[in-house]
């Protein structure tokens, strides 16, 4: 694994023999063995993996099916869904989704689900990140992670470790925010000597000192212009949010020598009670999500024609709200794909319904989509990987699983 740390993580570690507690802004220093190759001809494809089991019918809810309104209809609080066509809406908190719908760059896969029938969130998120088939759990490396080295690209992860969905990429490299301060001008400047001469790191502490600058003459102007910009700007407990990650994740996909899959891992959808609170848990997470794809998009836009965005969970919810006013555990879910070439402003599969007899179990949305269709479609769009590939490398034993049609436009 080669690990991605942006500069005041590397003078942390780097300075800690001297007794040095040295923290520079958001910023990177790529430690390999081997030099980083430019990959022009490859797309960029970023997982967002939303851990803990997303309720489908809350982010997607289905107001024209007929048995909707009884099961689910009372339980939508606050502001009417975002109509899209047919019987489907979209939770008003998704608005940057909404937009990317209107502007026909998202596609929407409901009634989804990776192979995997038990209801274990453990047992679920090894399932879609290995993207091996039922029993065959345990794997050291994950589906996005073999995609990358049939690619001959690397990976970034948005966190401290990488998780298992980009084992097997190589280079692999991880990037997350830190919590420090930033350094006093002294402390740079007595750092200089010591790194001058030494090509990685003097450059690297150049570059930090210069960003550093930039960051203090913007947060001045934003003071001087708006009061109440600078709270978002500065201070390290707002880093980590998740606009923030899709900032950083964009930054490093937009290099040309720099990685072309990515993972990003938003934490919180399970949700056994109070559910639909206008300003619960879940809708914070929804609008959270909303902030990822706006970076994304917008992060990425000079790329956007050859990048693809995915969003998917372990599994989906119960149709039917349990006591707590909640959902539990469930199978079908909804996932999203976004990108300059996808066919969007539709919903691509097949509907189940929600009668009795059309549930899984009698309680879940029925899945009527593998997964793993979705991803082979997106992963043969950016990474130009075959069907024979992805069938045997990536998700082997997947045959029978074709690349889900319609969801990109033909180049």
């Amino acid at each position: 694994m080669t690990p991605l740390l942006h500069r005041r993580g590397a003078l942390r570690t780097l300075g800690a023999g001297l007794g040095l507690a040295a923290t520079l802004p958001l910023a990177r220093l790529a430690f390999s063995a081997a030099p980083r190759t430019p990959t022009p001809s490859a797309g960029r494809l970023v997982f967002v993996l939303l851990r803990g089991g997303l309720d489908g019918l809350f982010a997607v809810p289905v107001p024209g099916d007929p048995r909707f309104a009884a099961l689910r209809g009372a339980f939508h609080e606050g502001p009417p869904p975002l109509p899209l066509s047919g019987p489907f809406a979209l939770h008003p908190a998704l608005t940057s989704l909404h937009a990317a719908w209107q502007q026909g760059s998202l596609a929407i896969v409901h009634a989804t689900s990776s192979p995997y029938r038990g209801r274990s969130h453990f047992d679920g998120q090894d399932a879609l990140e290995s993207g091996g088939a039922v029993g065959t759990l345990g794997s050291d490396t994950g589906w996005l992670g073999r995609a990358a080295r049939a690619a001959g690209v690397g990976g970034l992860a948005l966190s401290a470790s990488a998780p298992l969905v980009l084992r097997g990429a190589a280079p692999l490299e991880t990037w997350s925010p830190s919590p420090y301060d930033e350094p006093a001008d002294d402390l740079l400047a007595r750092l200089a000597p010591m790194y001058r001469g030494h090509p990685g790191l003097q450059s690297a502490l150049e570059g930090a000192r210069r960003e550093a600058t930039t960051r203090r003459d913007g947060e001045k102007e934003a003071q001087g212009a708006e009061p109440m910009a600078a709270g978002r700007a500065g201070g390290g407990a707002l880093r980590a949010d998740p606009a923030t990650l899709a900032e950083r994740c964009a930054d490093v996909l937009s290099e040309p020598a720099g990685p072309a899959v990515a993972v990003l891992e938003l934490g919180g959808w399970d949700s056994h009670a109070g559910q639909a609170a206008p300003d619960g848990r879940l809708v914070r997470s929804l609008r959270g999500l909303s902030d990822v794809v706006e970076g994304l998009t917008t992060g990425l836009a000079p790329l956007w024609s050859r990048c693809c965005v995915v969003v998917a969970s372990e599994f989906g919810r119960t149709v039917a709200v349990n006591g707590t006013r909640g959902t539990d555990h469930g199978t079908g879910g909804v996932c999203f794909v976004l990108g300059g070439g996808v066919a969007g402003g539709r919903v691509s599969g097949a509907w189940p319904g929600l009668a009795p007899g059309d549930l899984y179990e009698g309680r879940d949305l029925r899945p009527t989509t593998d997964l793993r269709g979705v991803l082979k479609a997106a992963l043969h769009a950016t990474l130009g990987l075959s069907e024979g590939a992805l069938a045997e490398t990536v998700f082997p034993d997947s045959a029978t699983i074709t690349p889900l049609e319609g969801l990109f436009r033909r180049g």
